[in-house]
């Protein structure tokens, strides 16, 4: 989470740790009917929030995703496909690095931390229904600038040849 609203993995353990500090500061304030997690991601996030704001430099994006290439028959990865997929997951970065930051943070909330709309709500402090609606223009934001950022380097029928 401090990654993701920070920018970057740059100084995001200091932010962790700022923020535990302050959650161990407030757990006798955190409400028992409530779930735990959205609480904490909540102060993590206010946490970056406040350090990206004090550092004075605008936020990207630095998200390294496992790859997930497939494999051959043999049960290898497939070469060609390997590189297929590092191209989709590098064009993927780029274009979040691209979007708003609220953008990016409610994106990452449902499809990187996998949290329901009720507990993102928690964690943003609004209604549901605006989780809905934000997530769903964030998305569609995230589709039309990755239909522009246009197809991956290497094709999948593309042949790469090593003799120039």
């Amino acid at each position: 989470m401090a990654t993701v609203v920070l920018g970057t993995s740059e100084g995001a353990d200091d932010v962790v740790q700022q923020a535990l500090e302050r959650a161990w500061q407030a757990i006798a304030r955190f409400d028992e009917e409530r779930a735990f997690r959205p609480w904490l991601l909540r102060i993590v996030a206010n946490a970056a929030r406040n350090s990206r704001r004090s550092r004075g430099r605008f936020a990207r994006l630095a998200v390294r995703a496992a790859s997930q290439a497939g494999t051959g028959g043999n049960g290898a990865a497939n070469p060609e496909d390997v590189v297929v997929a590092d191209s989709e997951r590098q064009r993927l970065v780029a274009v979040l690095n691209r979007l708003r930051a609220d953008d990016r943070l409610i994106i990452a909330l449902r499809h990187f931390e996998q949290l329901t709309e009720r507990e993102i709500a928690d964690v943003l402090d609004i209604r549901p229904g605006t989780v809905k609606s934000r997530l769903s223009r964030a998305m569609q934001r995230l589709r039309t600038a990755y239909d522009q950022a246009g197809a991956p380097a290497v094709e999948p029928d593309e042949e790469v040849t090593l003799d120039g």
